[in-house]
């Protein structure tokens, strides 16, 4: 398979997963508002560069998400392109970026994303899926570790990419606190047989509707109280943090003339910050506390 008509393939893969994904979204929560943005943009020549659709929602069961996909390409700022991987100052990049904030703090955020780039002499995949809980509910843990364990399964690759979101959904500035309980992260990925990596990529990303959407069905209908919020609008902050200091694709996408709006989507729509804030001792929250470490699930 040509290199071209690989990149065609796996854009129509991210657009097929947005529209499985709203779906789902929209079945569980009937009333959801969906806004969409088609969007276009100017490469750093001010030449047409591409663009992206945009979906935001916000509902009863989901507070706020995005589920967006773009497909961008032409030049690119020289200084920027020294950091990627290929040659030359010109990009082609698909690929499909979700977060689902819900409402309700027993059901976790959840953020993916999967995609594709190619820069003049190379081009790889990256991508992922974690999840960041707010009530330590155990066997949802075991059960989003153990879809992403069965989707690697067959590429023995679980091990290294759940360390390797370990290591970077990490509030480093913090110490060892992580943004979640993590999942499975990868960059950079080529072994040199594209349609083999097309393959991995594609299956991996088939697979996020099946590691989630259960655990949102089992919790959408339970009961929270104060405490549970606030210990979630507290982690809401950690996210915010995170995203806007560290997270490479939100740097990514204002480096390459991205859309704004459709980048900082990621945030949730309220969070606090305390000084030195802590939960209750012997509280639950407390031992949510103790998951944003790397566990073995």
């Amino acid at each position: 398979m040509s290199l071209e008509k690989l990149k065609s393939r796996f854009h129509q893969t991210v657009v097929d997963l947005q529209a499985q994904v709203t779906g789902e979204m929209k079945r569980l929560d009937p009333g959801l508002s969906l806004t969409e943005d088609v969007w276009s943009r100017s490469d750093h020549a001010g030449a047409p560069g591409g663009g992206g659709i945009t979906r935001a929602f916000q509902g009863q069961l989901f507070e706020n998400a995005g589920v967006n996909t773009s497909l961008v390409f032409g030049k690119i700022d020289p200084k920027f392109a020294q950091n990627l991987q290929g040659s030359g100052d010109e990009m082609w990049a698909t690929g499909i970026s979700l977060i689902i904030h819900p409402r309700n703090p027993r059901i976790p955020t959840v953020h993916a994303n999967f995609r594709m780039i190619h820069q003049g002499d190379k081009f790889w995949f990256g991508g992922g899926a974690d999840l960041t809980p707010y009530y330590p509910y155990e066997e949802d843990f075991s059960h989003f570790h153990g879809v992403w364990k069965k989707a690697c399964a067959p590429y023995d690759h679980y091990g290294p990419m759940k360390k390797t979101c370990d290591e970077y959904f990490n509030n480093h500035h913090r110490g060892i606190e992580m943004r979640g309980i993590g999942g499975i992260f990868f960059d950079h990925y080529n072994t040199g047989d594209g349609e083999k990596d097309f393959k991995m990529v594609t299956d991996l990303a088939a697979h996020f509707i099946e590691s989630y959407f259960p655990i949102v069905t089992k919790r959408m209908h339970e009961n929270w109280t104060p405490e549970d919020e606030e210990f979630m609008l507290f982690r809401h902050g950690r996210y915010v943090e995170f995203n806007l200091l560290h997270d490479r694709g939100t740097h990514f996408g204002l480096k390459s003339n991205g859309r704004t709006d459709s980048i900082l989507i990621s945030l949730p729509a309220r969070c606090l910050f305390g000084y030195q804030w802590k939960p209750v001792p012997g509280s639950v929250h407390e031992k949510m506390m103790g998951f944003y470490t790397p566990h073995n699930w």
